[in-house]
């Protein structure tokens, strides 16, 4: 039997899901970040006749204001930073030498300033030198994205870093950044050491002393006697030869030699580079605390392009326009206006009300410091604001908030959860086991090196309970060495 086929029609209903052109572009301004949504704002301003910029010198009305204030959970504070407002230019430092370098530079007239020997016969171009093409802030990012992985030693890392002059010291106080994010000093000190190994040779010295001693030690001279001259640079700078001769324990002919050495040395490692011209990075939230405890947060309007519809403008050229194509073009673009405008607005509330649930679930860390950091997730945020997590995602990507511990972007404060022992409370962040972890080790002696197994220890004394190759996974990713290596580094430094 033989089945004949013959075209027929069928009517099938279904559902299927379409994103609309509109519905794509508030998905693409939501992930934008503060440099895309102008770039993207410009563009519109230009092709689009019934858009106007609005005058941003004019204060908003009060039912425009992008803030929110979050109340105190009333845990006891451990920190206090006194003014409540962080003034991201506060970090200024002196292009000046000290007196002890001016001295030193006057009494070694022929020492070069731009670093370097002595030597006539370079001919290196400018294209040979890296430096000459980049800043020092940039030269030492790039080491910094490379040797150093641990979230809270980066973040350690990039405050000392913003620290640094143009010349390559520090002049502020550690003190500073141990305050602001709530470590302990003797961690910066580990993290700056770490630091002080970076090319070029000398760089975040905290005196003139300290550079050449650093750029001596990587060049394996820097014995005793070479030290003792360098903590009397001052006897150096005022020719007295004879007591220093005494200090350092060497005939003549040997300061003769050390002071040669020093000569070929850069006091100032940092002059090599372009100076830095990259823009300061400006934050799109400001979380401050107010003096009730709670906590104020503040969109960065100066992220946010206003733009207002003129429907003025429209109404009267609508009125003049009898081409039918010319009207349609023209309602097609006053449209496009109104929806950029919801859009913008959409996404200014989005942004708020992400951060504001962010600053609630992390009220700890805002107040007491890292080591409070707590487990969170997208889902987290998504739950308590309503939002899908797709959303939550393209919101954090690439957004900063400011508060009285520094800038942060907005992902860091999601971090997977180790459950802590039975009866021991809530979970911790993985990163704060990290930090557990690193300050452990930052506070060990030679006779002191804790095992893995020791570490795994003294985190159940916290009731958080891991394996040892979870400790040893955590401990390469800080790039800490074995017990075994790191106590033959102290007795070396012993």
């Amino acid at each position: 039997m033989k089945t004949a086929h013959s075209p027929r029609l069928e009517l099938r209903q279904g559902q299927s899901l379409v994103m609309t052109q509109a519905l794509q572009q508030s998905i693409k301004l939501l992930q934008c970040n503060s440099l895309e949504l102008r770039a993207f704002v410009e563009q519109e301003l230009e092709k689009n006749p019934f858009l106007d910029e609005e005058d941003l010198t004019t204060p908003p009305a009060e039912d425009e204001s992008r803030e929110e204030v979050i109340e105190d959970s009333g845990e006891p504070q451990e920190a206090d930073f006194g003014d409540d407002t962080y003034n991201a230019d506060d970090a200024n430092y002196a292009d000046d030498s000290s007196d002890i370098e001016k001295d030193y530079l006057r009494h070694e007239q022929s020492l070069s300033t731009t670093g370097g020997s002595f030597d006539d016969e370079d001919t290196r171009t400018i294209d040979d030198n890296p430096s000459a093409k980049i800043s020092l802030r940039e030269h030492l990012i790039e080491q910094l994205n490379l040797q150093i992985h641990d979230p809270i030693k980066r973040l350690i890392a990039a405050n000392l870093i913003d620290m640094v002059d143009e010349a390559g010291y520090i002049k502020d106080d550690l003190k500073t950044v141990s305050a602001a994010l709530g470590i302990e000093l003797t961690e910066v000190e580990f993290v700056l050491a770490q630091l002080q190994t970076f090319d070029p040779a000398g760089v975040f010295a905290r005196s003139l002393s300290e550079c050449l001693a650093l750029q001596l030690k990587d060049k394996n001279r820097l014995d005793p006697a070479m030290q003792a001259l360098l903590d009397n640079l001052q006897l150096l700078a005022d020719s007295k030869y004879e007591e220093l001769k005494k200090r350092c324990g060497v005939d003549k002919d040997d300061l003769r030699e050390m002071i040669g050495e020093i000569r070929e040395l850069n006091p100032k490692p940092g002059s090599d580079f372009i100076r830095d011209t990259s823009q300061v990075l400006e934050p799109d939230i400001f979380v401050r605390r107010l003096p009730d405890g709670n906590w104020h947060i503040e969109l960065n309007m100066a992220n946010f392009p206003k733009v207002m519809v003129n429907k003025r403008y429209y109404k009267k050229i609508t009125t003049e326009t009898r081409n039918i194509k010319d009207k349609q073009y023209l309602t097609e673009q006053f449209g496009s206006a109104n929806w950029l405008v919801r859009a913008l607005e959409q996404r200014a509330q989005t942004m708020l009300k992400v951060a504001g649930e962010l600053v609630k679930q992390q009220d700890a860390f805002f107040r007491l410091g890292v080591r409070y950091l707590k487990p969170m997730t997208l889902k987290t945020i998504a739950v308590e604001t309503g939002y899908h997590e797709s959303t939550i995602s393209r919101v954090t990507n690439g957004k900063f908030l400011i508060c009285p511990r520094g800038t942060f972007e907005l992902k860091y404060f999601f971090t997977s959860a180790l459950a802590r022992s039975e009866g021991g409370g809530e979970d911790v962040s993985s990163q704060s086991v990290k930090h557990y972890i690193s300050e452990m080790i930052v506070q060990e002696t030679a006779d002191t090196i804790l095992s893995d197994d020791d570490i795994v220890d003294r985190l159940k004394e916290r009731n958080i309970t891991v394996a040892r190759r979870t400790v040893a996974k955590y401990r390469e990713a800080l790039n800490i060495p074995s017990s075994p290596k790191r106590k033959r580094l102290k007795l070396e430094m012993i």
